[in-house]
């Protein structure tokens, strides 16, 4: 679970900032480091793999760092890092935004645009997300609006994605690898519920928003809010179009033009949906001895043979024969699962 750990204290005061610079400035995402505490630099630094999902958490003192087109031609991993200011005071320049992070105050980043400079003022902790854009179900012209702002942590969705960050990083020794595949789920599903979020164009603490959405962004947003709403209602046997629609003030019709231009269904979704949470209990060696019937009915499939026609459908194999295939090899990584982010 912890890809690393890094505790620079033991080494002399003389070389920390050396090996400090060494692992940022690494070969995946290169940029240039500067401190006043080069002398005696005192920091450290973990990191979490979640699936396709990391969770990193820093604490350092005075630091400057830049990435110049010149490092992101020399590599360029192509995520978008959301970074928690958690102690101190920041002043991040990126996307042609000046901004000055405090506490409890996240900024969204993409490696593959110039941090045109970014300077921490005192000593200063951190937490960082970093995702790959193909988990956000957004056009790179909207995400690109948020880039260099500040959004809050403090109040509402934001909140809880802080929260949830900071649990883990409180924590990130007592997780097990089994963990990772279901803790990235909800990184990336509360990451995606505060972008849209901030891209709906409000926010309780900074009153009216500043942001113009295209109708489509528009639509966009909707479609996250239903999907998220749906996702925590799927072991509900009544989650129907009509109850998604009501929840939500449209028609059923206008929900289903919604998921057309999605490429999917209303119904096809949800089933996806279901079958993809099914097959994470189902490789789950700590629900190994939870029958399969009580695995489908947990998340909204009544009748087990409808369970088993659809499972066999989707994936080519009874549920029985892929949660022995699974468990035996140590947990499957599901690829092209239908209906996903």
């Amino acid at each position: 679970m912890i890809d690393m750990d890094l505790q620079i204290d033991d080494i002399p005061p003389s070389e920390r900032f050396a090996a400090w610079r060494a692992l940022c400035e690494g070969p995946m995402v290169p940029m240039e480091l500067r401190s006043a505490h080069e002398d005696d630099f005192s920091a450290t630094m973990w990191g979490m793999d979640l699936g396709r999902v990391t969770v990193a958490g820093s604490s350092f003192p005075s630091l400057w760092t830049q990435r110049t087109k010149t490092h992101i031609r020399r590599s360029d991993p192509e995520l978008y890092h959301l970074q928690l200011n958690l102690r101190g005071e920041a002043d991040m320049v990126h996307g042609g935004v000046t901004t000055t992070l405090g506490d409890r105050q996240f900024m969204l980043t993409c490696t593959s645009l110039p941090y045109e400079g970014a300077i921490a003022r005192g000593r200063t902790d951190e937490l960082t997300i970093g995702i790959p854009p193909s988990l956000l179900p957004f056009p790179v012209a909207d995400l690109n609006q948020l880039l260099g702002r500040q959004l809050s942590g403090r109040t509402g969705i934001g909140a809880l994605l802080a929260d949830v960050l900071i649990r883990l990083g409180a924590e990130h020794a007592a997780y097990r690898p089994a963990d990772a595949q279901r803790l990235g789920t909800v990184v990336a599903d509360l990451l995606t519920a505060l972008l849209a979020h901030e891209l709906d164009g409000s926010d309780a603490e900074t009153g009216p928003a500043t942001l113009r959405m295209a109708p489509e962004s528009h639509r966009n947003a909707l479609v996250l809010r239903i999907q998220d709403f749906a996702r925590r209602n799927l072991h509900t046997s009544d989650l129907t179009p009509a109850s998604i629609a009501a929840a939500h003030h449209i028609s059923v019709r206008y929900l289903h033009r919604l998921f057309e231009r999605q490429g999917h269904t209303v119904a096809a979704w949800i089933r996806a949906q279901r079958l993809e949470r099914c097959c994470q209990d189902l490789a789950d060696p700590a629900l190994g001895g939870t029958p399969i019937h009580a695995i489908a009915a947990r998340w909204g499939f009544s009748h087990a043979a409808d369970f088993s026609r659809a499972f066999r459908g989707t994936y080519g194999m009874p549920p029985r024969e892929f949660r022995r295939t699974a468990l035996s090899q140590g947990g499957l990584e599901l690829q092209g699962t239908p209906g996903g982010k």
